[in-house]
């Protein structure tokens, strides 16, 4: 079976290297020696400055929606996996969801300001497939009506725009580290923040709002990563530039064998440090792309209709968002239904490739 990602991993003897150390210590959460040493690895890595490991990617992209104090409305895009959506509902807010770009797959700026009104407090961008998004025109609208920026840059490990870290833009940039990203520790992610005082207040949210004398000083969450999943990350680390040059080879091999097919479309990548994160294809409709996703599964070959459905058209969201509003994400919609993420990573063979870019050439209508 094929499926569309298959999670690292490293070898056991490497893990249990760090498991006798976590042994040795008898440390095994509340910001263990394994997470600092990570977080000061990741630091250096992504060239970044203020970057908390915690336990998940949801929570990574919560506790910036509490350390800006946001209220009132999110500008943000329905074309992203839903706890983007969620997040913003679950601390209370409006998610009001903007068009993309129909070939970058990011949010379209200029239906960003469109969609200000006096409620806008701030606009979550997601960096789609680690694609990194107009980052100077959504600043210059932030900027101008003053609004923070938390980015969604879950897929965007390691990926630069302009010879720096795309992590270093906007307010707050966040990371998911889950089990099928480029870098994984199992479960994970960071919050990477510009300022040193929201650095600081989010440190507090993490760990209940407890500062380090044991004094409880706002009312906070437990978000910290433990030590287990910072073993795994310690481990992955070390094999993070070869499955990325792994991933590019593959993703170029894709494009190779798929480039001179009628009909096929692809994500124009803006950046040349990228991180090779999907591999995703655009089909001229919804039944072709519908077809070719059957006819691979009957070939024990399993993509992804990712992101199908847009998180605008999630059953929990009928009663907020309009079908008037729906009907506005005409750009997006069109994109949700022709996309398909094909099979992508390290492991893949490039036999396996060609094979299912035979399929889809043999099946396309």
């Amino acid at each position: 079976m094929i499926t569309v990602t298959k999670t690292k991993l490293p070898s056991l003897e490497k893990y249990n290297q760090y498991l006798k150390k976590i042994w040795k210590a008898n440390w095994v959460t509340n910001d263990g020696q394994l997470v600092q040493t990570l977080e000061k690895k990741l630091e250096e890595y992504l060239g970044v400055k203020n970057l908390i490991l915690v336990t998940n990617g949801t929570l990574a992209l919560q506790l910036p929606i509490k350390a800006l104090g946001l209220k009132g409305e999110v500008i943000t895009t329905p074309f992203t996996f839903a706890a983007t959506t969620n997040v913003i509902m679950w601390e209370g807010l409006t998610p009001v969801f903007a068009n993309i770009d129909p070939q970058t797959f990011n949010l379209d700026p200029d239906d960003v300001e469109r969609k200000i009104t006096s409620r806008t407090s701030a606009i979550m961008p997601v960096h789609v497939y680690g694609n990194p998004c107009a980052v100077e025109k959504l600043q210059k609208i932030a900027t101008k009506h003053k609004l923070k920026i938390i980015y969604d840059a879950a897929h965007a490990f390691g990926v630069k725009h302009k010879n720096q870290s795309i992590l270093n833009f906007g307010d707050v940039s966040t990371l998911s580290f889950h089990a099928t990203k480029v870098f994984n520790t199992i479960e994970g992610g960071a919050i990477i923040a510009k300022d040193k005082k929201i650095y600081e207040k989010l440190r507090l949210l993490r760990n209940f709002g407890i500062e380090h004398n044991g004094d409880s000083v706002m009312p906070g969450i437990n978000a910290k990563m433990n030590e287990f999943q910072a073993a795994m990350g310690l481990c992955n680390f070390d094999l993070v530039k070869g499955q990325i040059k792994k991933r590019k080879q593959l993703y170029q091999l894709y494009k190779h064998n798929l480039s001179n097919i009628p009909g096929i479309q692809f994500q124009r990548i803006v950046t040349p440090d990228y991180n090779y994160s999907y591999m995703p294809i655009l089909f001229p409709n919804k039944e072709t792309r519908d077809i070719i996703y059957d006819k691979l599964a009957s070939q024990n070959i399993y993509p992804r209709k990712y992101f199908y459905p847009l998180t605008s058209n999630l059953k929990h969201l009928s009663g907020v968002v309009t079908q008037s509003v729906r009907n506005e994400l005409s750009v997006t919609n069109s994109i949700a239904d022709r996309i398909m993420c094909l099979p992508l990573y390290g492991d893949l063979k490039n036999n396996d490739v060609k094979r299912i870019c035979w399929h889809i050439s043999n099946n396309i209508q």
